[in-house]
């Protein structure tokens, strides 16, 4: 695989944001480009080079109310060698939609022998599970995980922690393209590849977001809510620097992988401003405008990479009701809008936008978004053992 080489990166305290880098060759030929050879304007990771990477690769699919053909083509597309983690808050009454995907990665599994974790969200094994690991913190009023998105992959990265494979993507469960899912997967592979620091994430910026209008496809440039949301995480940026930007172009990447190390040094959020929060986020811890924490010291001394990363295939799913995009508009950019870095102006700025996009009513506050803390210390075998034991929808081949 070649890829462009970043021309620009903005360095904030201990983060390096990457440029937004373009896939130039899907395959580049069997001899790696060495980073000594970078200035040459792009890289090519063999083939080889890219395996070795995948190989110690989990791969984590949320699911919910997915059609069993679109779920078991996005698990033909991720290669062999990366182990697959599926967490389904997908509908059990009145029909069952869990034992249908569960059937669907079975069947998959007896033809390819893919080794995978299997886990509903709400399985009641959670309740117990979670607070014996010392991370309750997902779990609402009623004891059970809350139903959001965000808490869905929260419970993926623990699982992907016991596993203990180094590096962990996220991939959506409505592609339609297994070779777009193929591709996702090596660009994670070819960022961490050009990485030189442990604490490093890859974020995809699809090319395309595609739909069949009439009797042909439209290629959107732009998401609705994406444009929206990098707007205003640059100008956060600005707020930090005072120098205007637009280096960010993945605020809300569904698909992006991190780092083992990384995983435990960044805080999480509910349902879908889980994305954009992971950057507000860092910028706040790791900027340098607060300080230097002493127990971040080696996080500061090795940095945190972001690669931003434009794929050649463009993302192709169901096109479904939109009463979706407005809330998740919304909690995009309540994480800005709450963010102890953005100044009243930008606050104003995220009011009007809201209102004007009919996601937020005049004198309606922006809602605060549930945030989680780090990873770290969870007791990942505490955790496994109580799922082992008590959870009725946990299955494990491999």
């Amino acid at each position: 695989m070649r890829i462009e080489m970043p021309k620009y990166m903005e360095r904030l305290g201990a983060l390096k944001i990457y440029e937004l880098q373009r896939v130039l060759e899907l395959s580049g030929g069997k001899t790696s480009t060495k980073l000594s050879e970078e200035a040459l304007g792009s890289i090519n990771i063999s083939s080889s080079d890219l395996e070795d990477i995948i190989a110690d690769m989990t791969i984590i699919i949320p699911v919910k109310n997915e059609n069993p053909k679109v779920l078991e083509g996005v698990l033909s597309g991720i290669p062999h060698d990366a182990f697959l983690v599926i967490v389904s808050n997908s509908s059990r009454e009145p029909l069952d939609r869990y034992r249908i995907e569960l059937e669907t990665v079975f069947q998959f599994y007896r033809l390819t022998r893919r080794p995978f974790i299997m886990i509903h969200q709400r399985d009641l094994a959670w309740s117990d599970a979670l607070p014996e690991a010392g991370y309750p913190h997902i779990l609402g009023d009623e004891g059970l995980v809350r139903n959001g998105k965000g808490e869905g992959m929260i419970l993926g990265l623990l699982i992907a922690k016991h596993i203990g494979r180094r590096y962990v993507g996220f991939i959506d469960s409505d592609n339609y393209i297994p070779g777009a899912v193929n591709e996702y997967v090596h660009v994670y592979a070819a960022g961490f590849y050009m990485s030189r620091s442990p604490y490093s994430m890859v974020r995809i910026k699809w090319p395309y977001k595609t739909k069949f209008v009439g009797k042909r496809f439209y290629f959107r440039r732009r998401g609705r809510v994406s444009e929206i949301t990098n707007k205003f995480m640059n100008l956060l940026i600005a707020h930090i620097t005072k120098f205007e930007t637009d280096i960010i172009k993945t605020s809300n990447a569904g698909e992006h992988a991190m780092t083992l190390d990384l995983i435990d040094k960044i805080g999480y959020s509910s349902g879908f401003s889980i994305e954009p929060y992971q950057l507000v986020y860092m910028l706040e811890k790791y900027s340098g405008v607060y300080g230097k924490s002493e127990t971040l010291r080696e996080v500061f001394e090795k940095g945190i990479e972001i690669f931003q990363i434009e794929p050649r295939n463009p993302h192709i799913h169901e096109e479904r009701e939109e009463s979706h995009i407005p809330e998740m508009m919304k909690y995009s950019l309540a994480t800005i809008y709450h963010s102890r870095l953005a100044d009243e102006q930008l606050k104003m700025l995220i009011e009007r936008e809201l209102i004007a996009r009919g996601a937020l009513k005049h004198g309606e506050r922006v809602p605060e978004p549930i945030r989680y803390p780090p990873l770290e210390g969870v007791n990942i075998d505490k955790m496994f053992k109580t799922l082992e034991s008590t959870a009725e929808t946990l299955v494990i081949k491999g």
